[in-house]
């Protein structure tokens, strides 16, 4: 969504999908798996640049002005999420990834969605972001995963953090539960979003 509000306004927006493990964010963007040429997996092993990987889903968002959204998805080939798990990859690539397709795309955005708890392509998108958003439900298990990233986020010395409380139970004071979640992590909620 925050993807499409900011192409709506004719920029340009990358968004890469780190979390290797479990990849799935390309059906969000109405990528289809039998039409991703290369993904991130591709770059990581040198069978590509990281441009290469990029697939333009704009036409799936509906977006009609200048703007743009360029998708990077994580392979969903099981053999590829095995040899990644298996054998590992240099995340520095990762951060070389980035300021290359930031270039080669002329981007004015790019957004790195991450695994869920902290990793090492979770540390380095923190470490090298100019903002950070972590989206949390409100269970015990979110609320407790949350305070470990934001406080891993204040070691990293994060300028700019912003939480987003997902799947809210409709029955819930939406107000109550943003001034809650603010207070318990002294950090900005910038949005409440009802389960739907």
């Amino acid at each position: 969504n925050l993807a499409a509000l900011i192409a709506q306004k004719g920029l340009r927006v990358g968004v890469i999908d780190t979390d290797i493990a479990s990849p799935g964010i390309h059906v969000l963007f109405g990528l289809e798996e039998r039409n991703i040429q290369h993904a991130l997996n591709d770059y990581l092993w040198g069978r590509c640049n990281i441009s290469q990987a990029a697939h333009d889903v704009t036409a799936n968002l509906g977006i009609t002005n200048q703007g743009k959204v360029f998708l990077i998805p994580s392979s969903l080939k099981a053999g590829e999420i095995a040899k990644v798990l298996r054998e590992g990859y240099d995340v520095g690539l990762l951060h070389d990834g980035f300021n290359d397709l930031i270039d080669a795309l002329n981007l004015d955005f790019l957004m790195i969605d991450t695994h869920p708890g902290v990793n090492e392509e979770t540390l380095l998108s923190i470490a090298i972001s100019d903002m950070l958003l972590i989206i949390l439900r409100p269970d015990q298990q979110d609320f407790q995963g949350t305070a470990v990233t934001v406080e891993v986020a204040r070691k990293l010395e994060v300028a700019n953090m912003l939480l987003m409380v997902n799947k809210v139970p409709t029955v819930f004071n939406f107000s109550e539960v943003k001034a809650n979640v603010e207070r318990t992590y002294n950090t900005t909620v910038a949005a409440v979003l009802p389960h739907s």
